[in-house]
């Protein structure tokens, strides 16, 4: 107010006045370019972070003593064996082999003076193969890897002693990959590789260089995939550059220094598992996983190893990360380990009891789900959950498939009789025409049950636990909308090794981003794949649903690929199905007769291993079809066994053996009245009929005018007629096919079917996985040779001919007409001989047809599949090649033709076009796949009427031809000329399986699952067409008491039943319904 004068403001000093120096812009590529640089082998290596990763080496006498012992042949000997071996001295630079052999090493350490005080000394063994270290009282300790991966074992503490101390190394010839020749992954092995040691050293590890060089790594990939029109980018590359520029070479402090930079990017909490504790929400959940192909590039010998070393790495990993959480499946994996390494199996069951070490998926191996029957994927899923509640006390709830080549459209309604909600996969997203569309999702069955499905958004079940992995599980969600958290699933895979430490490592650094500068999606740790779900769960009811399969659009050809391992597969599925069912009346007949369980359980474990998802679709490599091949003949061999000793309860032989004498009696173990003509010799015919378990045989009667007959109308023109059809042949095709019911011509007119074509088979690159839709292009027709007749006999005739394929295949097919049965649909019969050596060509036959629908219909388990006949839209085009079972149908209204097959799985309908596959010729991963001889049959089925029953049951008939025994006049059969337990109502209920229930107190050997008082009985029954369907069971014997069960076996509902142990039965479409009789 009045007179006052402010104070001048001083003018600051802080700011100058002038420009010291030009600064320029960073040019952001170069500096990006530069961080490798840092920490990266090369020129630079000895003045980079690389150059202080080591405090101290120790290598060579007397520090590192090496001696060795090579195991005979390609044998895999246990330690005492390897134990007994002369040992000779080895060193650093030799070479060993060939493929697949084994070499042990004695290794005796002393660590040196200058080492024993340093922080942390690590053995590392690089042989650039597998390998396992040992203790030297036979403890399995760990696995290697080879080739600068998973080399390093970490020295105990008692070996700071200055004395020697003695491990053994067992070193595998072969990489995590098998032995393939050249570069290329799935080439064939060669049998003659040599590998070199060529480390073999103490070191001391400077820990400091070894996490700056991850923290450095980390915050590089921020730098380098991070939007560069975010601060966050920009604030990685001057944190990363400021480390590179602090690096002072041979400065230990300068390595804290730049670690105390990094921590402005990923916080202080990274060197330990409490970087997690930051209680903010997180939404990637990541989970150790280790994908062991059961076989794959390597015999089923090898993975017995790398499942050894592979889990002994992770429950080591679980000691020093206190947040790796590990889940594996297949419960053969386990089996092999706590047969054959008990001490490490007694590992992870520790772990498992800490709740560390997850079992997962609930099935026996990670297997197929295309081709095994309806009755395999239920074994799969009863002999893995009780497995792992026989050993573990726990079932799994998580379905767990990330590698299978697609998923079949009754799954949901299986994992949910075997007590799994939930499944995870994420092979739909090597799709290479459509993406599919969802991410997290309700994933309904034929039936209507469902399971939540994820598939994780990083679209890899082995996750190195990258940055960009992190990322991409949120960047590429397709189901933000319903829910935004996704699972991370990493580990080394498919030829095991499971996490590393690195991966932990990076992981920590990952979310310490996330907490400290934000914009990576946090990611978490600590938590289980059932903790997720759990979650998930609760959202269930908004996510979107998809019905039906989850039709993988790649690896087609593994439909068709390996025939005779595929053939093996349908035929003991068949005869395991039969002798079940005989050997459960033949032990409640006869007190003397024993249930074969332990037989039964060898068998079945034996089949369900060979549905691995690289055995059964034929993309493995030649060794391990010699392993399925000797595995199958073992399976029939002991199938043989049993069916002697139910033909001794009950009183009958086998006709074709030395005692078989007496009275022709048929087996039939089908669940319904069959009539069919059969050989008894090569002149005598007889007629089987009726629906008991052995049915009469009555001589084949022959009338003035034969039932079928065939005559040349004009030269290689040939007519076969029964009452039923009459068929035109013509150079091996059918140019006329007519129903004589109704006058109904199946062939278009021109037409030729039962037409043998040939294309050319080069995939872009999955040889024996692949076909791709551009060799329908390629299409060539077989050239026919002349048709002669080869029968002419009372109920059949047939005629042959002849084929070139090439200069070095040939064919001959014999198409065949039997006398028609009256009240059974007949059809025409083809029976390939193949010769086959063939290079990347595909063998199929067409069949044109007067039929027309824009779906076909296809057998899958437990039910049908419909697909699109059309190609309007790229999805349905994708399907150019699908799978089926006993037969693919096209039906029209009122009229429809099925085409039978008794091994194959590969089909195709285009339109009015019928195909189906039957051969294929790949060179990769086997280089002699499917060379040699083949027998394979195939039916044309004409029918009046939409699909029915009659093609289903004709398909298992097709399939399973009655067998004549010999009833001699001394044996009393009577009580077996009537089924024992009969499925009465509508046609389309099938009574698919009868056993003995898992728990019966006088078949049970599993001490760990408390056995089940009495007897008792399973049937499983499902609903084959689709709709509503209601029955009745009848049985002769004494029930007590009937359950509906789960598939495991479990009593649910209590069923009532009349005075003679007679029960209804309603199915909903396409169900699948097991039931207990408590006898």
């Amino acid at each position: 107010m009045g007179g006052e004068t402010a104070k001048p403001k001083v003018i600051s000093t802080e700011y100058p006045i002038r420009a010291s120096a030009p600064v320029g812009k960073r040019i952001t590529h170069i500096y990006k370019e530069r961080i490798t640089q840092f920490y990266s082998t090369g020129q630079w290596e000895k003045r980079n972070l690389l150059a202080m990763m080591y405090e101290g080496v120790a290598s060579g006498s007397p520090h590192v003593q090496l001696s060795t012992w090579a195991a005979p042949g390609l044998s895999r000997p246990t330690f005492e064996e390897a134990m007994a071996g002369e040992y000779s001295p080895a060193s650093v630079g030799q070479s060993f082999g060939p493929s697949w052999s084994t070499h042990w090493f004695k290794v005796v350490l002393r660590v040196p003076a200058d080492l024993q005080d340093k922080e942390h000394l690590e053995f590392q063994w690089d042989s650039n193969s597998e390998g396992m270290v040992w203790t030297d009282d036979g403890k399995p300790l760990q696995g290697l890897t080879g080739g600068g991966e998973r080399v390093e074992w970490i020295l105990p503490n008692s070996f700071r002693d200055g004395k020697e101390h003695t491990i053994y190394i067992e070193m595998a010839c072969n990489s995590m990959f098998g032995n393939p020749t050249g570069g290329d992954t799935i080439q064939p092995p060669d049998p003659n590789k040599s590998f070199q040691l060529v480390k073999a050293d103490i070191c001391a590890v400077n820990l400091d260089a070894r996490q700056l060089w991850l923290d450095t790594w980390i915050i590089g990939d921020a730098a380098r995939e991070f939007p560069e029109d975010s601060w966050e980018q920009h604030k990685a590359l001057n944190v990363v550059t400021n480390i590179i520029d602090s690096y002072v070479l041979g400065d230990k402090e300068s390595l804290k220094k730049c670690r105390k930079i990094a921590q402005e990017y990923i916080g202080s909490n990274v060197d330990s598992s409490k970087v997690y504790d930051s209680g903010l929400p997180s939404q990637v959940f990541g989970i150790g996983h280790c994908h062991i192909d059961t076989c794959w590039l390597w015999p089923w010998a090898e993975t017995k190893r790398k499942v050894a070393r592979s889990w002994s790495n992770q429950c080591g990993l679980m000691e020093r990360y206190p947040e790796l959480n590990f889940a594996c499946s297949q419960a053969q994996q386990y089996k092999w380990l706590k047969t054959l390494y008990p001490y490490a199996f007694d590992r992870v069951k520790q772990k498992v009891k800490e709740r560390r070490f997850h079992p997962i998926g609930g099935s026996w191996v990670e297997h197929d789900t295309n081709m095994p029957s309806g009755e395999s994927l239920v074994r799969q899923f009863l002999y893995g959950q009780r497995f792992f509640e026989s050993n573990f006390g726990e079932r799994c709830r998580t379905f767990w498939l990330p590698d299978t080549f697609g998923y079949s459209s009754q799954l949901p309604q299986v994992c949910r009789l075997a007590g799994m909600d939930r499944f995870l996969t994420q092979k739909l997203s090597w799709n290479n025409i459509n993406n599919f569309p969802h991410t997290t999702f309700n994933w309904v069955a034929l039936d209507g049950s469902q399971v939540i499905c994820h598939m994780p958004p990083a679209e890899t079940y082995t996750s190195e636990a990258e940055f960009g992995d992190v990322k991409r599980s949120v960047t590429q969600h397709k189901s933000m909308d319903q829910d935004h958290t996704s699972l991370l699933v990493f580990g080394k895979g498919d030829g095991g090794g499971g996490p590393t430490w690195q991966h932990i490592e990076k992981l920590r650094r990952c979310r310490g981003i996330s907490d400290q500068v934000g914009l990576l999606p946090r990611v978490h740790l600590g938590n289980t794949v059932d903790d997720f779900f759990d979650k998930l769960q609760e959202k269930a009811d908004t996510l979107v649903t998809w019905y039906g399969e989850l039709y993988f659009e790649l690896h087609r050809g593994t439909y068709t690929t390996q025939a005779n391992n595929k053939r093996n597969n349908r035929e003991s599925e068949f005869m395991l199905r039969e002798l079940e069912l005989l050997a459960t009346v033949a032990s409640l007949k006869s007190s003397s007769y024993k249930y074969p369980k332990p037989e039964f359980d060898e068998m079945w474990e034996a089949v369900l291993l060979c549905q691995f998802h690289d055995c059964l679709p034929g993309s493995a490599i030649e060794m391990c079809y010699d392993d399925s091949d000797e595995l199958y003949a073992k399976v029939f061999q002991m199938g043989k066994d049993i069916y002697k000793d139910i033909y001794k309860a009950f009183g009958v032989t086998d006709s074709g053996s030395a005692t078989g004498v007496g009275e022709p009696i048929a087996l039939n173990t089908l669940p319904w009245h069959r009539k069919e003509i059969v050989e008894l010799s090569e002149t005598a015919l007889g007629v089987a009929c009726g629906s008991g378990l052995l049915v009469n045989v009555k001589p084949f009667k022959t009338k003035a005018t034969k039932a079928v007959t065939i005559q040349e109308v004009r030269e290689g023109v040939f007519v076969m007629q029964n009452d039923q059809l009459t068929v035109h042949v013509e150079d091996g095709t059918v140019t006329s096919l007519v129903d004589r019911k109704t006058g109904r011509e199946i062939i278009p007119k021109g037409e030729k079917a039962n037409q043998l074509v040939i294309f050319d088979d080069k995939p872009l690159y999955w040889q024996a996985w692949d076909v791709e839709v551009y060799h329908l292009d390629t299409r060539k027709v077989v050239p026919y040779g002349k048709t002669k007749i080869l029968e002419d006999k009372e109920h059949r005739v047939s005629v042959l001919t002849e084929a070139t394929i090439s200069d070095n295949s040939r064919i001959k097919t014999i198409l065949s007409l039997s006398a028609a049965i009256e009240g059974q649909q007949s059809y025409v019969e083809c029976t390939a001989h193949v010769d086959w050596h063939e290079t990347m060509q595909f063998l199929k036959v067409e069949f044109p047809v007067d039929i027309r629908n824009t779906e076909a219909s296809y057998e899958t388990q437990y039910g049908i599949v419909k697909r699109p006949t059309h190609y309007n839209t790229t999805w349905d085009m994708a399907k150019f090649e699908v799978c089926c079972h006993k037969f693919a149908d096209l039906s029209e209204h009122g009229y429809g033709v099925s085409i039978l097959n008794d091994s194959k799985y590969g089909f195709a309908t285009c339109g009015s076009l019928m195909r189906l596959s039957l051969l294929r010729s790949p060179k990769a991963p086997d280089a002699h796949a499917d060379m040699g001889k083949h027998i394979i049959r195939w039916a044309i089925l004409p029918h009046q009427g939409d699909l029915s029953a009659a093609t289903v049951r004709a398909g298992y008939n097709f399939n399973h031809r009655m067998k004549i025994v010999s009833a001699p006049k001394t044996s009393d059969i009577s009580t077996l000329m009537t089924n024992p337990v009969e499925l009465k109502g509508d046609d389309s209920l099938i009574l698919d399986c009868v056993k003995r229930g898992e728990d019966d107190e006088d078949v049970s050997y599993d001490n760990s699952i408390p056995p089940r008082k009495g007897r008792s009985v399973i049937l499983r029954i499902y609903e084959s067409l689709g709709g509503r369907s209601t029955g009745k069971i009848t049985t002769t014997w004494d029930v007590k008491k009937v359950f509906k069960t789960n598939i495991l076996e479990d009593d649910g509902e209590q069923i009532n039943f009349d005075k003679d142990g007679a029960f209804s039965i309603t199915l909903k479409p396409f169900e699948v319904a097991t039931y207990r009789l408590q006898l």
